[in-house]
């Protein structure tokens, strides 16, 4: 367990995806603007023969077909510096190739990077040739033996996999995509943009490569929802006649929800730290009622961040606004209704404090010993 741990998997992979979903947000936006047209995505651009939302969808479409290549590169390049990038470029257009798709690419990151460690490690060249093992003999020999790997032994199971997963997931009925996505709504919430959270994008944005969008707009629908939700527990409860924020709960709420419009769900951490166990519940119960709602009426945004920014790249919008309300309203419900009322002293004693810690410093009182 401890030689897993070392290799740092999950680290290498996350990296990764932080470099990728610049790209995945850039071409999908571009195919989403230039369909929605009329576009047309093509395998070419014959001079004359095609309009400015033709280009605009080849483009997107261009750079959403390439994100086994990605991914490859940056898990290559996150485990082995500048000499896997090459290598890790290389055996992710060889999974492309050969139809092995993201999680190709995935694998195919994984084996050239930790081949280009092992040569960088054990390959011994004499002195005049140290100077080629970056740029020559770590590229060529990395490449050569992990994309003969990836051709004749793990591709084509790897291939077969992703067809049944696919195909699996696209024969879902009703109620299993209820199910489906009330767990990834559920796990999409509960760390606030955390490793649980990534994990989770992770395995619906190789969903998404291969053509299925659904369980990535549940992830990000949720994401967008759930600060709007905390922000809508405040005025809920003052129906109730209850307080549940404090002054500088009230604040943070204020950058918060509009950060949530844009799918920044880290805004509501500083709220949640002050009242863990009850923060969640109304997370999961709210990204559960959401990413169900999402997934049976099948939102499918082609994006997969930009919070209500993805709506109007989808087949019907109207899905997309409905997985919305729903989370929010079960998310402000239910925090409005299991949150502790402040009474007016603990919200005085609070902003004291609050005073307190934003006192200004005195310069008089620095010494310099």
């Amino acid at each position: 367990m401890n030689k897993l741990r070392e290799l740092n998997l999950k680290g290498h992979l996350l990296t990764a995806i932080s470099y990728l979903i610049p790209i995945v947000c850039g071409a999908g936006f571009l195919i989403a603007i230039g369909m929605g047209f009329g576009g047309t995505s093509m395998d070419q651009l014959v001079p004359g023969e095609f309009s400015i939302w033709d280009a605009l969808a080849t483009m997107g479409g261009a750079g959403l077909g390439l994100l086994p290549v990605v991914i490859a590169t940056g898990i290559s390049y996150s485990i082995a510096g500048k000499p896997g990038i090459a290598p890790g470029f290389i055996i992710g257009l060889t999974a492309n190739a050969i139809g092995a798709g993201f999680i190709g690419g995935i694998l195919g990151g994984f084996l050239s990077g930790y081949l280009a460690i092992s040569l960088i490690k054990y390959f011994k060249v004499p002195k005049w040739a140290k100077g080629l093992m970056p740029t020559l003999i770590i590229p060529f020999f990395t490449s050569l033996i992990g994309g003969l790997i990836m051709v004749y032994i793990i591709g084509a199971p790897i291939a077969a996999f992703t067809s049944l997963l696919t195909n699996a997931l696209e024969s879902l009925g009703s109620s299993s995509l209820l199910m489906f996505g009330g767990v990834v709504g559920l796990l999409s919430g509960i760390d606030y943009g955390g490793p649980i959270n990534k994990t989770v994008f992770a395995f619906v944005l190789t969903l998404q490569a291969e053509g299925i969008n659904g369980p990535i707009t549940a992830l990000q629908l949720v994401n967008t929802a759930t600060p709007i939700g905390f922000g809508l527990a405040f005025f809920i409860a003052k129906v109730f006649r209850k307080n549940i924020y404090t002054p500088v709960e009230t604040e943070a709420l204020k950058s918060a929800v509009p950060m949530g419009f844009i799918n920044i769900v880290e805004g509501v951490i500083p709220i949640v730290m002050n009242d863990i166990v009850r923060c969640l519940i109304a997370t999961a119960v709210g990204g559960a009622a959401g990413g169900a709602v999402s997934m049976v009426l099948g939102a499918d945004a082609t994006v997969p961040f930009g919070g209500v920014l993805m709506l109007p790249t989808m087949t019907n919008p109207w899905t997309g606004v409905a997985a919305l309300v729903v989370n929010i309203l079960v998310t402000g419900f239910t925090l409005a209704l299991i949150k502790k009322h402040k009474s007016e002293e603990e919200l005085s004693l609070d902003t004291e404090d609050n005073e307190d810690d934003e006192e200004d410093i005195d310069l008089d009182d620095i010494k310099v010993m």
